[in-house]
């Protein structure tokens, strides 16, 4: 099969290989990938910021959709034909994260191979069925950005209708918690550095909007179209954006830290406590979470926004595209 592998670190570097098809052990089913999306920890796990240590060869990427081609024996939940997504991180079906689940993520060492690859096994237990109505190229958009999205909001958020909730930005994540939050019948307000993108986050349904590039204090913009302020936040931007995050929040908010594309910066945790509000880290999701997910995405017919589409042999200038911050939901790369 073709597969990419990091032998080196560096977009540039990362190259095709021929390996052997993999065959399903005991309870474990071989999986014909069809497409795969990127997260920005993709990018960091090429370039080499991920895990500088990181053992290799490697394949890259975590999230992907697919058929099922051949089943190992015991296999009793699925069989040839049934399409499915492996869950993000492989050993985590319910309940808390731990070291131990989170070490099983895919895509970010040899220990747990990627998915930018023909075929791949997984345990019977390891993948969920894709909604009937989402294509292979759509459904792989759902492992990591839509399920952080909704652990943030539903899981840790515990987001109510006509609560508040402000997005940054218009990657995955962002656009999932738009796509999620409107579900639920929340008020959104999302910032963008881009008029172009604006218009397209009111066509999704944000109900306020303000462009960081023109208005720095998009926090009070915020607190100006919300009152008190939101209830929820999905930060993305990190130690940069953090501290107008959570001068938007109100008094006993709620805070969801899932990424740091802005980098470092200093941070007076003054104001988060004197508000009392409620910084969470996100990681991703479980499998059960998922599963409850793809429900209420089936329940509301609801479509992934995708970016753009490239080819197999196009993955490093999917990556490239990535890195230049330009996109609008999702990139993904179709296999097969």
């Amino acid at each position: 099969m073709k597969a990419y592998e990091i032998e080196e670190f560096g977009i540039d570097k990362l190259r095709i290989v021929e390996r052997p098809n993999p065959k399903p052990a005991d309870k474990e089913v071989l999986v014909s990938l069809r497409a795969t999306s990127l997260n920005y920890r993709d990018f960091m796990v090429v370039s080499g910021s991920y895990n500088p240590r990181m053992k290799v060869p490697a394949i890259p990427f975590s999230d992907a959709a697919g058929e099922i081609a051949a089943v190992g024996e015991g296999v009793t939940k699925w069989k040839a034909g049934d399409r499915v997504m492996p869950i993000f991180a492989q050993r985590w079906y319910e309940g808390d994260s731990s070291e131990e689940k989170r070490r099983t993520s895919l895509g970010a060492g040899a220990q747990w191979d990627g998915v930018l690859c023909e075929f791949a096994v997984f345990d019977q237990e390891s993948v969920v069925r894709i909604p009937d109505h989402l294509s292979f190229e759509e459904a792989a958009t759902l492992p990591c950005a839509a399920l952080t999205a909704w652990n943030a909001l539903f899981v840790s958020g515990k987001l109510k209708p006509g609560d508040a909730v402000l997005t940054l930005g218009t990657g995955g994540v962002s656009i999932f918690a738009l796509q999620f939050a409107k579900m639920a019948g929340a008020t959104v307000f999302s910032t963008s550095g881009s008029e172009e993108k604006i218009g397209r986050l009111k066509d999704l349904g944000s109900d306020g909007t303000a462009n960081y590039r023109e208005r720095e204090d998009w926090d009070r913009a915020a607190i100006e179209f919300c009152g008190e302020g939101v209830d929820h936040v999905v930060e993305v931007g990190g130690a940069g954006t953090l501290p107008k995050s959570i001068n938007a929040t109100r008094i006993a908010g709620h805070v969801a830290m899932i990424g740091a594309l802005t980098g470092a910066a200093g941070f007076n945790p003054v104001t988060a406590f004197m508000k009392a509000i409620r910084l969470q880290g996100i990681f991703v999701g479980s499998k059960r979470m998922f599963e409850e997910m793809n429900k209420a995405i089936t329940a509301n017919t609801l479509r992934p926004v995708i970016d753009s589409v490239f080819e197999f042999d196009q993955a490093r200038d999917a990556l490239k595209h990535m890195e230049s911050g330009s996109h609008f939901g999702k990139i993904v790369v179709k296999i097969g």
